[in-house]
């Protein structure tokens, strides 16, 4: 008998997604808008944010991708839906940003709100539950992810956003910014391949010599459960002292604030997933193996660098993403001691109570961590299928 079921049925998750692009578009302003980057703003709704056309074309783009999501299980669809919503709104709120300030108004700023936030939360968890029901192969996730960036980045060089607060804060601080990226990439990966560097060794040691894996293991857990601003002030006065007594170490730039304790503690913070994940990869080696390699007359080194280590790999590489998105967001408190990256936006933007200067530092943070987490993330499973 054949089935009488529909094939369009009510999803639960697109249920949900409906209800926030309702709020959204509804009950949310769309913009805030500033007659300065201090003051107070007042929230714009969507029709009062856009010409009539505009508001019209996001209302319908949104309440499509709404149905879409509700009742549309199909994963290609839901994918195209989300990323017609997506090149719907980010332009229209760069539109937004002309249409809702004066004409030769330099002061007046217009940001984001509640109802262009919701919307783009909203859409991103539909192409994300998308991708995830279509199971994506690692050099998809990847070519996903550089399609997403190319698009931002078209966005940024057409000059769609240059309206914005968030962009106008970014034309005031252009080679700060690029100066404080390169510090924020210097302290997050640098710590990291030295944590690698260090972790590696030491986690064979821990597997190898049993009865130094506890202390090893358990030194390294009382360091990570160390706040990390009272890890960087514990810093401080050693690295003052050394400073201050031993003319090399001022010579090469450490100092009782700036970037060394931020690096030192980055890497100590660093250290217990690298071992940790090293001596669980070693662990999950079978033994069958190890004995096979022996019988074949290979030498412990031989062992460890042709069998052991190559199928432990994907648990290392495990133990290494958690490093770096973990350094990526930590690095950011760095500006707190002097260490720069892009915290010092994010502090500056609170001292001012100025919300579009924090978001100049917390973005790229965010998407620093998004983008590293699924390129390891693709290359930990291209590293398990030649396993």
């Amino acid at each position: 008998m054949p089935s009488l079921r529909p094939t369009l049925s009510l999803d639960r998750l697109g249920s949900v997604i409906a209800v926030l692009i309702g709020v959204a578009l509804f009950a949310g302003p769309f913009v805030i808008y500033r007659a300065n980057r201090i003051v107070a703003g007042e929230g714009r709704m969507l029709t009062d944010a856009l010409p009539v056309p505009g508001a019209l074309t996001v209302v319908i783009a949104a309440l499509a991708v709404a149905l879409c999501a509700a009742l549309v299980r199909g994963p290609l669809i839901r994918l195209a839906a989300a990323s017609v919503g997506l090149g719907v709104i980010f332009p229209a709120v760069g539109w937004s940003a002309g249409f809702v300030t004066p004409p030769g108004n330099t002061f007046a700023r217009v940001s984001p709100s509640l109802g262009f936030w919701l919307l783009a939360l909203s859409f991103a968890l539909l192409a994300a539950d998308a991708l995830t029901r279509l199971r994506l192969g690692p050099w998809a996730r990847i070519a996903a992810v550089a399609v997403a960036a190319g698009a931002v980045a078209l966005l940024l060089v057409s000059g769609a956003w240059d309206g914005l607060s968030l962009l106008k804060e970014y034309a005031n601080r252009q080679d700060t910014f690029w100066r404080e990226a390169g510090q924020h990439l210097w302290l997050a990966l640098g710590s990291m391949i030295a944590a690698c560097l260090v972790g590696l060794p030491l986690g064979i040691l821990a597997h190898r010599v049993r009865p130094l894996r506890t202390a090893i293991l358990q030194v390294l857990n009382i360091v990570q459960t160390i706040p990390s601003i009272a890890l960087f002030g514990i810093l401080i006065a050693p690295l003052g002292y050394l400073s201050a007594h031993v003319p090399l170490a001022a010579a090469l730039g450490i100092h009782g604030i700036g970037a060394a304790p931020a690096f030192i503690a980055l890497f100590l913070y660093s250290l217990l997933p690298v071992v940790a994940n090293t001596v669980t990869g070693l662990n999950q080696v079978p033994a069958a193996v190890s004995d096979a390699a022996r019988g074949m007359g290979l030498s412990v080194r031989q062992r460890l660098w042709q069998v052991e280590l190559p199928l432990a790999l994907p648990v290392i590489l495990a133990g290494i993403r958690i490093v770096l998105v973990q350094n990526l967001g930590l690095a950011t408190v760095a500006a707190l001691i002097g260490g720069g990256g892009f915290g010092t936006f994010v502090f500056q933007g609170i001292g001012q109570t100025a919300i579009d200067l924090v978001l100049l530092g917390a973005i790229p943070t965010v998407a620093l961590a998004f983008v590293a987490a699924i390129t390891l993330d693709a290359i930990i499973d291209l590293t398990r299928r030649g396993t």
